[in-house]
């Protein structure tokens, strides 16, 4: 994986929209848990499909976020290497990715597969993952209006 200052025009555009998705599902789940004990039932629940096809968007467009990060590289952390900010950062993307991965993979499980014990974890890695997210975000504003070290620019400028 190479090094680079900014991020490319596909990864700023699947950073947002992913980004967008992960609030949309979060908000949308509500009463999945009724919705999917009519689907065992037999009974079809009507259109509140919503957050079972954003979830699968979501894991698509990770996994198209992975390649595009892997065939064109990310910019390095602002914080100096081995520093505590410099691993925090390190592995708060680690844990983004693997939420952003295992969430929607367990919603799968539980849908399609009627694995319901994978349905609690899903919604409890869901909340953690929404957490997660509002602390990543968190970090950039501190990062753009307090240390003013551009990191946020990065997201929003193509190779800034």
């Amino acid at each position: 994986m190479t090094t680079k200052t900014g991020y490319s025009t596909v990864q700023i555009a699947l950073h947002w929209l992913v980004a967008a998705l992960i609030a949309a599902a979060w908000f949308t789940s509500d009463g999945m848990g009724h919705v999917l004990r009519q689907v065992e039932d037999g009974a079809d629940p009507g259109g509140p499909y919503a957050h079972v096809l954003i979830g699968i968007a979501v894991l698509v467009l990770v996994l198209a976020r992975l390649a595009a990060r892997v065939t064109s590289g990310a910019p390095a952390p602002a914080a100096a290497r081995g520093s505590l900010p410099h691993l925090a950062a390190v592995w708060g993307h680690r844990l983004l990715y693997v939420l952003m991965l295992a969430v929607p993979a367990l919603g799968i499980a539980t849908f399609f597969g009627g694995i319901h014990d994978a349905g609690d974890l899903h919604e409890t890695l869901a909340n953690l993952l929404m957490l997660v997210v509002l602390g990543h975000a968190a970090a950039g504003i501190f990062h753009q209006w307090v240390l003013k070290d551009g990191t946020l620019t990065r997201m929003v400028r193509p190779g800034a």
